[in-house]
């Protein structure tokens, strides 16, 4: 009878212990960030004034080339 009891008891410890994992693993899939494409990399461009390298996109533009300030456009093309 004592056998039946240990047996009953290691059945639910290994139930309890398998859906906990199986939750865990459900959460941790909902919490991954998508898998889809990617963003494209960032065109860097160097300063003409100081060379430091910045994103394109917050460059300010001169007629020499890129900067990355106005102060710094100012001072070159002057």
């Amino acid at each position: 009878m004592k056998y039946l009891l240990v047996l009953a008891v290691v059945v639910v410890a290994f139930y309890v212990w398998r859906n906990n994992r199986l939750a865990d693993r459900d959460q941790a899939a909902r919490r991954a960030p998508p898998s889809g494409r990617a963003q494209a990399p960032a065109i860097m461009v160097a300063c003409q004034q100081c060379g430091t390298h910045l994103p394109q996109t917050e460059a300010v533009r001169g007629s020499q080339g890129h900067y990355c300030s106005a102060e710094h456009r100012r001072l070159r093309e002057d």
